[in-house]
């Protein structure tokens, strides 16, 4: 049986998309590969599965951080798109992830270590674009997730990717023994509605919360983004008033592990990118020791890169100029290592 559930991938209303975004207001499509890993064209089994990502997407980073944490790193290989997308010089156009393990990334003035070639089509693609062309589509996101036995696009959703490797660690190949194993989606029911619950509200008013904010070219619809988006983060700053150490209580789960990439990215990115500067996560006690034990996890440091994030987010302005703060209460990330900072 299946763990999907109607609402694991939350998904924005389509209704006059384009009349939206025309008006300023960012609008978030649809992915259209929603198979799963369990079908039957596509059986749980160690190796089989590939994963395309860039370490810079808080979509992607969701999905690193499960591959992490479920211990299915030597299960699933992994390709990494440069953190910059292509520009207007690019033979093929802009706006395409592209594998360029080569380029030279103006943050550091060097290639960054993380990106690959492409390895799982047998192609050796470019673009990621091309590898959705091979299936007839013209998506062109991340993350994808591979059977590399098929050569086909098992799902593009990050959300239900989570919860299918999650539902199917074990017969992938998970490292973890099954008695250490953690649970993203525990078969409780009143678990399972609670961490819907969350999910959704995390979805709309965080996760895409801060792109509606960064990316809107219209004043009121951005001060509605702004709003809600600390709006939420002071309800879940209260919902850990109690010492729980996690969003659920004592167990880590799919929650928390989606709340964590945007609030990984909130101070050293979000606040300026997204121009979410009404409050750091530091300012936030009980929030900033949450994100500091999440960050502690097994795996997780280890999920992303804040040389990516920066690089791909800043990057992509006008001027290409990455800034270099903050460095105060200390540098990014290792302020995460500090969980007494929240204390002033």
């Amino acid at each position: 049986m299946s763990d999907k559930t109607p609402d694991n991938a939350v998904e924005e209303s389509q209704a006059d998309a384009a009349g939206r975004r025309a008006r300023g207001e960012f609008v978030r499509g649809v992915s259209g590969f929603r198979s799963e890993i369990g079908d039957p064209e596509f059986p749980p089994e160690p190796g089989r599965y590939h994963l395309f990502v860039a370490l810079n997407c808080p979509w992607c980073h969701r999905v690193t951080l499960a591959r992490n944490i479920l211990g299915l790193q030597n299960a699933i290989t992994l390709d990494i798109a440069f953190p910059g997308r292509t520009d207007e010089e690019d033979p093929e156009g802009p706006n395409f992830w592209q594998f360029a393990p080569d380029k030279i990334a103006s943050l550091t003035g060097a290639t960054l270590p993380e990106c690959t070639h492409e390895t799982a089509t047998g192609q050796g693609y470019r673009l990621v674009r091309d590898i959705y062309r091979a299936e007839g589509s013209d998506e062109k996101s991340v993350p994808v997730l591979y059977d590399k036995r098929q050569k086909r696009i098992v799902s593009n959703e990050s959300a239900e990717i989570i919860r299918m490797l999650n539902a199917h660690a074990l017969a992938l190949g998970s490292d973890s023994q099954d008695a250490a194993r953690v649970d993203l989606y525990p078969a409780d029911k009143d678990m399972r509605s609670e961490i819907d619950t969350l999910n959704e509200q995390i979805y709309q008013a965080i996760n895409n919360g801060a792109y509606k904010a960064g990316f809107s070219s219209d004043q009121s619809v951005y001060a509605a983004a702004f709003e809600a988006y600390f709006d939420m983060l002071g309800k879940l700053e209260a919902r850990l008033d109690d010492g729980r150490p996690f969003l659920t209580g004592a167990r880590f789960t799919e929650a928390d592990l989606r709340l964590f990439p945007t609030l990984y990215r909130h101070d050293p990115v979000y606040a300026v990118r997204m121009k979410l500067n009404g409050a750091r996560i530091v300012d936030y006690p009980n929030l900033w020791r949450w994100l500091c034990r999440v960050h502690a996890l097994p795996g997780v440091a280890a999920s992303n890169s804040l040389v990516h994030c920066r690089q791909g987010y800043f990057g992509r302005s006008w001027n290409g100029v990455v800034p270099l703060g903050p460095i105060r209460p200390m540098p990014y990330p290792e302020a995460y290592d500090h969980p007494e900072l929240a204390d002033g």
